[in-house]
């Protein structure tokens, strides 16, 4: 029952309202830094802010239906990838469950976390369902180090932290910052505004 609480606090009407505009979020500031080319993704700071604010199951539930809504009218790429956002989601509201995003060094610390939970199912999916190596940064950081001698398995690890570790750490951080210029009063419409320091 406790667990069922747990998750139904998570979803206010304030939560509900924001899911959507956290989904266009992920996407469009995803797809503006995909055609830039730039190494890292920031797809996921609008998974992150309903996690902190709203609670893990809202992040999870963020980051399921942006991969699900971005395979089907972007790219077919976003669906295996599902998994993941919810992890992204799911340890995100966790950690600002446990205090990890009322400072900038915590909000770090959590990306770097994030970043961990993210390889450790990010990694097996590249392997399994793309033979290791993927159309973006962290396939070509593979085909680097597989050419360079190394292992496929361990190549694919490091390339999804290495890929991960700025991007998982700079959307912490600019969650951090929107947060803190956020008005009290907003903040307060959230099932989880005590996530963020006053």
């Amino acid at each position: 029952m406790k667990f069922l609480n747990s998750i139904k606090r998570d979803f206010s009407t304030a939560t509900f309202a924001l899911i959507p505009l956290a989904i266009a979020i992920n996407l469009v500031i995803g797809q503006l830094v995909s055609i830039l080319k730039l190494p890292i993704f920031l797809d996921s700071i609008g998974t992150v802010l309903v996690a902190v604010i709203c609670g893990p199951w809202a992040g999870l539930l963020t980051g399921v239906v942006t991969n699900v809504v971005g395979g089907i009218l972007l790219d077919p790429f976003f669906m295996p990838f599902a998994p993941v956002a919810a992890v992204i989601g799911l340890v995100a509201g966790f950690l600002a469950n446990g205090g990890m995003f009322k400072n900038w060094w915590k909000s770090a610390l959590a990306g770097v976390i994030i970043t961990v939970a993210v390889v450790i199912v990010a990694a097996p999916i590249r392997v399994i369902v793309f033979g290791g190596i993927t159309p973006n940064t962290v396939g070509a950081i593979t085909s680097l180090l597989v050419a360079s001698g190394q292992d496929l398995i361990q190549s694919v690890l490091e390339a999804t932290f290495l890929s991960n570790l700025a991007d998982k750490v700079g959307t912490a951080l600019i969650v951090f910052g929107l947060l803190k210029a956020f008005p009290v009063r907003t903040l307060a419409r959230f099932p989880r505004s005590e996530n963020v320091a006053a």
